[in-house]
């Protein structure tokens, strides 16, 4: 096929890239960057803004399928920026591949736009969004989710898969960010530690895109719908953590622990004293990643091993092995 990748010069989406490259796809990358290993694997790369109709029509041109795994994410920031990026950006991607005529979109969604604060433990598909997201990051998800399973129809295929904290080597946001925290001091447990949480490993999050790809079409099993995607593991929150860490040369962590409650009321006064003053770096803490931290969240695979035939390819262990520096 001849594939265009929305981000595929990022951690996941560069995951996909090299997937379907070596397979012998005719890959395309779409970015607002140029990336060096593109040339070597034959990838032709395409740079822009996601809301660019002109420039998008250009990458899609005589392209059977897109992957759209381009977002803004984290955990704080103007709802703006999201929406201009999730929601704006994904539609845009939407009204491009109808107009060039592409039959199949893999969307990268999350499992964030069904949490809500409470936890989420072996839920399913089923699970419906909440009334109210804590993050401009999931509520905007949830919308571009949203959208692209409305779009489902003869015409244009589409599939939303929702990997769950993907980490791996070149990570650059997750494992990062929690072993510069440990080195400063400035991680704490929140709650007991013992919640359930099921991860991702890079390669079996693009396996599973892979997948979608090669299954989604019009009335298929896959069309309109959204998988849960992860290691199939759930683990004890903080022992995955400090495993993350350790691997990556991060320091041993503490034992104190800081009670939900009075984590979840932290990031309220973080939240809005960042926001009174206008504070340019994140905050230490918000609502959404105290309760993140504090509640399980694993998912049944089901659906994604029966429709998708997803098995993960790279253990928990395994995983880390390839993450040491």
């Amino acid at each position: 096929m001849r594939v265009l990748v929305t981000g595929g010069g990022g951690f996941l989406g560069g995951a996909i890239v090299g997937r379907l490259a070596a397979r012998g796809d005719e890959v395309r990358s779409f970015s607002r960057s140029t990336y060096a290993w593109h040339g070597p694997l034959g990838v032709q790369s395409f740079q822009g803004d996601l809301t660019d109709s002109k420039a998008l029509a250009e990458a899609m041109a005589a392209c059977d399928a897109v992957v759209h795994v381009a977002a803004k994410a984290g955990f704080w920031g103007p709802y703006s920026e999201y929406r201009h990026a999730n929601v704006e950006g994904t539609l845009a991607v939407l009204d491009a591949c109808r107009a060039s005529g592409v039959r199949r979109l893999v969307y990268t969604s999350t499992p964030s736009v069904v949490h809500g604060g409470a936890g989420l433990e072996g839920v399913d598909e089923s699970q419906p969004y909440p009334a109210r997201h804590e993050s401009a990051y999931s509520a905007t998800k949830a919308e571009a989710e949203k959208a692209v399973l409305a779009a489902n129809g003869p015409e244009l295929a589409t599939v939303a898969i929702r990997p769950h904290l993907v980490w791996g080597p070149g990570d650059p946001h997750l494992v990062p960010r929690l072993v510069a925290r440990a080195k400063a001091g400035r991680l704490r447990k929140i709650g007991d530690g013992r919640n359930l949480v099921d991860t991702v490993f890079v390669e079996n999050a693009a396996l599973a895109h892979e997948l979608a790809l090669d299954r989604v079409a019009p009335e298929s099993p896959v069309a309109g719908k959204a998988y849960f995607i992860a290691q199939g593991e759930p683990r004890p929150l903080w022992e995955t953590i400090e495993a993350l860490i350790l691997a990556s040369g991060g320091p041993k962590l503490p034992e104190r622990a800081v009670p939900e409650k009075v984590a979840v009321a932290i990031g309220g006064v973080c939240e809005t004293v960042w926001k009174t003053l206008r504070l340019p770096n994140e905050p230490p803490m918000t609502r959404f990643v105290a309760h993140q931290l504090a509640t399980s969240h694993w998912f049944d695979l089901t659906a994604a091993r029966r429709d998708l035939g997803y098995e993960p390819i790279v253990s928990f262990e395994e995983g880390l092995k390839l993450l040491s520096p």
